[in-house]
C-alpha cells in the first residue's frame, strides 16, 4: 500500500447502540457488486458483523457519455474520463442525495432505530460522489436553494452522518463550498477516501484535488490513501476501510485489537 497521507481519525463519542453502513454502487453496476462487503468487513474486524448493511439500487437513467443509452446511475455523466474539469449534473446529483437522506436514512431510523448520527454513508465511484455530497453538501455551505437538504441537516452534530467513505469517487458541486466559517460550530463527519493511482475512469487527480478542497473549506478529519490499481478496490483498501469503520463506530480498545483478524481479502472490482 502506498501512503499518500493520513490524518488519524478520532473515534466517535457516541460509540454505542446500533449502527449502519449505506454503500452506493457505481455507474452501470448493481448492489450485488458490493454486497460482499457484508462478509468481507467482519472477516477483518469481527464486530463489524453488528452493522446493518444497506446497498441501495440506483435508478435506470439515460447517460450522455453512452449516447443517451440507459443504465443504472445516480446521475448523468457528461464528460469522460472524469477529471477535475468534468461538468456536474446538478439536478441528478441533488435528487440522489435527497433520496438517500429522505428514503434510506429515514427507513433505518423507523425500522431499525438507527439514527443518522450512527450511519456511515459511502460508495464507489458515482456512489462515492453521492456519499460525499450527502455528508458535506448542505444549505450552510451553499448559496443555491436547489442544493439544500430538506430536513435542516447540519444544524447539530446529531443531524450529521457518523462518517463518510469514498472509494474512487470525486467531489461534485465544488462551487458550493465556500469557507469554514459556515460550519465552524459543528463537527462534520470524518472521511475515508481511497483511490487507485492508475484509475483511467475517475482520474487520480480527483483524489488529491477533492481532499484539498475539503481541507481548505471545511473542518473535516480525513483519512486517505492511494493504491496500485485502476478503477477498482484493493485488498489493502478494504482492510483500511474496516479499521476506519471500527474506530469511528465502536472506538479502539484492547479487546478489539485482540480479535481483529488479518485475513486475506479478495479484491473487489466494480464498474465506474
Amino acid at each position: 500500500m502506498n501512503t499518500a497521507a493520513a490524518l488519524s481519525t478520532t473515534s466517535s463519542s457516541k460509540n454505542d447502540g446500533p449502527a449502519a453502513l449505506i454503500f452506493l454502487h457505481g455507474l452501470g453496476d448493481t448492489p450485488r457488486g458490493w454486497k460482499s462487503l457484508e462478509t468481507m468487513l467482519p472477516s477483518i474486524v469481527p464486530r463489524l458483523s453488528q452493522l446493518t448493511y444497506v446497498f441501495p439500487v440506483a435508478p435506470t437513467i439515460p447517460i450522455s457519455i453512452n449516447g443517451g443509452m440507459t443504465m443504472p446511475g445516480w446521475f448523468d455523466v457528461l464528460d469522460w474520463p472524469i477529471g477535475i474539469t468534468a461538468r456536474d449534473d446538478r439536478e441528478g446529483m441533488i435528487a440522489s442525495k435527497n433520496r438517500i437522506l429522505n428514503e434510506v436514512t429515514q427507513k433505518l431510523l423507523v425500522e431499525h432505530q438507527i439514527p443518522k448520527s450512527r450511519i456511515v454513508v459511502g460508495g464507489f465511484s458515482q456512489g462515492g460522489a453521492i456519499a460525499l455530497l450527502s455528508a458535506y453538501h448542505t444549505e450552510n455551505n451553499s448559496n443555491n436553494e436547489t442544493t439544500t437538504n430538506t430536513d435542516n441537516d447540519a444544524n447539530s452534530d446529531d443531524d450529521q452522518y457518523a462518517g463518510c467513505v469514498s472509494l474512487s469517487g470525486w467531489l461534485t458541486l465544488e462551487e458550493d463550498y465556500h469557507s469554514k466559517t459556515s460550519t465552524s460550530n459543528m463537527k462534520l463527519p470524518p472521511l475515508f477516501w481511497g483511490h487507485g493511482q492508475y484509475d483511467d475512469k475517475v482520474l487520480f487527480e480527483q483524489h488529491s484535488h477533492g481532499i484539498q478542497v475539503l481541507q481548505d473549506k471545511l473542518d473535516i478529519d480525513i483519512t486517505y490513501d492511494f493504491y496500485p490499481v485502476g478503477h477498482s478496490s484493493d485488498p489493502d483498501e478494504i482492510q483500511a476501510l474496516a479499521h476506519f469503520l471500527d474506530r469511528l463506530l465502536y472506538g479502539n480498545d484492547s479487546e478489539n485489537n485482540n480479535e481483529t483478524q488479518n485475513n486475506n481479502v479478495n479484491q473487489t472490482a466494480s464498474s465506474s
